[in-house]
């Protein structure tokens, strides 16, 4: 990533930021098309993105946009605490997040479980509200 990012020869679909601490990735179809199969084995946009996630980096979300709108031009940011420009030495610190089960505390599995029951009987609830508004509806019709 680090390669194709800083390649000149890229700029035109992949770079960096101006202050150097995100890069941009511009028309992401020609993009995928083009540039993705050189460094990696496809040229599919959604693995390229859901990697990156798998290595901490987050999709800059601009304020004037909320996340929302549909930006006029086709540039998505990302961004790593750990990936600067001029800054190569950080990159050892970009690793793959792992979760397993084993990592879990007890109580947070509990905790979880918990949330999840909640969760599950909000929903039960919802749903009897839901069948008794239909029914009252039905019956004024």
């Amino acid at each position: 990533l680090w390669t194709l990012v800083s390649d000149p020869d890229t700029d035109a679909l992949i770079c960096w930021s101006p202050s150097g601490n995100s890069f941009h990735v511009l028309d992401q179809g020609q993009f995928a098309k083009e540039v993705l199969p050189k460094y990696f084995k496809h040229s599919n946009m959604a693995s390229f993105v859901r990697q990156l996630n798998m290595y901490g980096f987050r999709k800059v979300v601009h304020i004037e946009q909320g996340g929302l709108v549909k930006p006029e031009r086709d540039d998505t940011e990302f961004q790593h605490p750990c990936f600067l420009r001029g800054q190569e030495q950080l990159l050892e610190n970009i690793k793959r997040k792992v979760t397993s089960v084993s990592t879990l505390r007890s109580e947070d599995i509990k905790i979880r479980q918990d949330s999840v029951t909640k969760l599950l009987t909000d929903v039960q609830l919802m749903k009897g509200k839901q069948e008794s508004m239909d029914s009252k509806l039905l019956a004024m019709k």
